[in-house]
């Protein structure tokens, strides 16, 4: 199974322009291989195969930035690209903007390139970046590779993906529990006890709303219309690390407390709160981590969810 653990980095100067020109780089050389693969699709209706490496005798800058990053680009549009021939009514890759495509590039691990060690991170051509490790990783977990990303605010995190064998366990169920979705709350469990967001995510909730309704009477292009959409980004970014922090507690808790978990959806299978699906997910992999069950059940069956 993979796992990712999710760092925030602190690059210093020098490290950020490496990192930025990274960014730079990937992005184009994505945009000039789908540039090439649209001309030559047009003229022959074939799919091109180019590689990274033939744009570096013309732009010998791309030399500068780690290759394994541009590889990963090359594959990513190949997925893109080989998807639309599999589905035809599927539209073409899209060329990234440098102003709106998400500032990012992954790397893999080969030969001990990337390395974490005392609080730090080393990746290919950019050296060690102090990073925070809020949570400790296994010493069996096998470092497979890394994700740079950097937000809108200039925030830099590491993505970092790691590989591990989940211990085999065949625990025979002792202690059940049933989750039901409600409306009104986040679920209600078999005790009766009613789960409910916390009175601080309910106020962050609140005030999401208020930004939001802000935003909609403002002018469109305006100054003031692109200062409240960032506040508005900052709130919910706020909600959702406060949702996520309370699912992940709330699952370890029952994940660790109960050997089968049946679960039952919503009548009409939709539900309002996009948590409960977030919810689900994280409770279906700790569970599965320790060899306990997930049961899904409605009115009519019951079937075990297989992992993913």
């Amino acid at each position: 199974m993979n796992k990712a653990f999710k760092f925030r980095i602190y690059p210093n100067e020098e490290q950020k322009a490496k990192i930025e020109k990274t960014f730079n780089c990937v992005r184009f050389v994505y945009n000039k291989m789908l540039e090439d693969k649209l001309a030559y699709y047009n003229e022959t209706g074939k799919m091109l195969r180019n590689t990274p490496a033939q744009y570096k005798t013309k732009f010998p800058w791309l030399k500068e930035v780690d290759s394994l990053a541009l590889a990963n680009a090359q594959m990513h549009l190949q997925a893109a690209y080989e998807s639309f021939f599999r589905n035809p009514t599927s539209n073409l890759p899209r060329f990234k903007s440098k102003r709106r495509s998400k500032k990012t590039y992954t790397t893999n691990c080969v030969n001990r390139n990337i390395v974490i060690q005392d609080s730090a991170v080393r990746l290919p051509k950019i050296g060690f970046v102090k990073m925070r490790m809020h949570r400790s990783v296994p010493e069996n977990y096998k470092l497979k590779s890394v994700t740079v990303m950097r937000n809108s605010r200039g925030y830099y995190y590491a993505s970092i993906l790691f590989e591990y064998e989940p211990e085999q366990k065949e625990i025979i169920p002792k202690s059940y529990i049933n989750l039901e979705y409600s409306d009104t709350d986040l679920y209600v469990d078999s005790n009766g006890h009613r789960i409910i967001y916390p009175k601080y995510i309910q106020r962050t909730i609140k005030k999401l709303r208020r930004e939001k309704k802000k935003l909609s009477h403002m002018k469109y292009k305006s100054h003031n219309r692109e200062k409240q959409c960032i506040k508005v980004i900052e709130v919910r970014r706020k909600y959702y690390r406060q949702r996520d922090d309370f699912l992940h507690k709330q699952s370890r808790q029952i994940a660790n407390a109960y050997d089968c978990v049946c679960v039952k959806e919503p009548d009409n299978g939709v539900s309002n709160d996009f948590g409960w699906s977030i919810f689900k997910f994280l409770l279906q992999y700790k569970l599965l981590e320790k060899g306990k069950m997930l049961i899904s059940a409605d009115d009519k069956m019951l079937y075990s969810v297989q992992a993913v």
